[in-house]
């Protein structure tokens, strides 16, 4: 979508627009609210300011909609689609990477009690495991401030690629 027509949309098709870069109400209302955007840097901008921070409430709402690494989601949202396409660098058909990654998340969620999140755009699925892996060391609190980074990292990736000039 067009940063024009972006800011030419009514609030509610702006919002949907909005959300499955990060399902997390106060910024797609803080963000749809903020309209109009002179450039797409300001957009931005704004945007990485209402995700900084994120409160843990929000961040627990929003890891609801994403797959364990490893895992393709198969609905046809375009949050799901983000997904995959994010996930592109994870081969399911490498039966060793998705077995460690599966152990990895087992071990992740026993210890978190959530799925493992990392900004796997740009990422190779040996990158993913070794950032599973060393932060399976972190503390609760060390780990809650790693996701919420990450899903700042997720929600501006993913409003980058679906807003242009």
């Amino acid at each position: 979508m067009k940063l024009a027509e972006f800011n030419a949309a009514d609030r509610d098709a702006a919002s949907a627009v909005l959300r499955p870069c990060v399902d997390v109400p106060r910024w797609v209302d803080q963000i749809a609210a903020a309209r109009p955007f002179a450039s797409r840097q300001e957009l931005l901008d704004g945007a990485r300011a209402a995700a900084a921070p994120f409160t843990p409430d929000e961040v627990e709402g929003a890891m609801a909609h994403h797959p364990r690494i490893g895992e393709r989601p198969a609905a046809k949202t375009t949050e799901a689609a983000m997904s995959r396409s994010e996930q592109a660098g994870v081969d399911p058909a490498d039966a060793e990477v998705a077995d460690a990654l599966a152990r990895g998340n087992r071990a992740y969620e026993e210890k978190f009690g959530r799925v493992f999140l990392i900004r796997a755009a740009g990422r190779t699925a040996p990158e993913i495991l070794a950032a599973l892996n060393e932060r399976l060391a972190n503390t609760p609190a060390q780990e809650d401030a790693i996701v919420a980074q990450q899903l700042r990292e997720i929600a501006l990736l993913r409003l980058e690629g679906v807003i242009s000039e």
